[in-house]
């Protein structure tokens, strides 16, 4: 009889179990309701804005430069893809590239990133990796190209078109119009963070 009820009672821990992985996995990977307001971003993520103030302070890019990058590159979207070319515009083709995951970092900068990190089990899908690689990227930028980490248009020129082709920017209207959008949101981010930054900071906000 005792057997009977350790058995049962084990199966309704392993489902408590499975059932809190499959809402922690859901939380971590859903889209916040709101990503145009970082507050309300940190208030549905609370360890998001640990894994952002990490980053910032070891890589110096400011947690609102790092939102404004994953708003336009992803949208806060952990699988998000380019959308596939198409062939006599019907036919699925390939990707244009293999931008991936929050930051839509490309595979062979990602790997760059681990290497010189030594973050090798960082992944795209993570959102701790992917502003740590934000932060990691936009370091690299200022040493290369000489440009502030408080310059949110030119940063994301940067990010955008890689270091090799930054200086070709201005013959690329498109991006000029991406960059615009990405320091306007930079700057509504930092507002917002101004107000809600100090509540952010108290130590409910756990670190997984």
């Amino acid at each position: 009889m005792f057997f009977i009820i350790y058995l049962k009672s084990m199966k309704i821990l392993k489902i408590n179990y499975l059932l809190f992985f499959f809402l922690l996995i859901n939380a971590c990977s859903s889209i916040p309701s709101n990503t145009s307001n970082s507050c309300s971003i940190f208030d549905e993520r609370y360890f998001w804005y640990k894994h952002a103030k990490k980053s910032e302070q070891r890589w110096g890019t400011p947690i609102y430069l790092q939102l404004a990058i994953i708003k336009m590159e992803s949208n806060f979207d952990s699988l998000a893809k380019p959308p596939r070319q198409k062939l006599f515009k019907i036919v699925p083709y390939k990707r244009p590239s293999s931008s991936f995951g929050y930051s839509q970092a490309i595979k062979g900068t990602w790997k760059q990133y681990k290497l010189e990190t030594g973050n090798k089990f960082a992944t795209r899908t993570r959102f701790k990796d992917s502003v740590d690689f934000i932060g990691w990227y936009t370091n690299k930028t200022e040493k290369i190209l000489k440009v502030s980490k408080n310059d949110a248009f030119k940063q994301y020129i940067a990010y955008h078109e890689g270091w090799g082709n930054y200086k070709n920017y201005k013959k690329n209207k498109k991006v000029i119009g991406l960059a615009n959008k990405v320091e306007k949101q930079s700057n509504i981010y930092k507002k917002q963070l101004s107000n809600c930054r100090n509540s952010l900071s108290t130590n409910k906000y756990i670190i997984f």
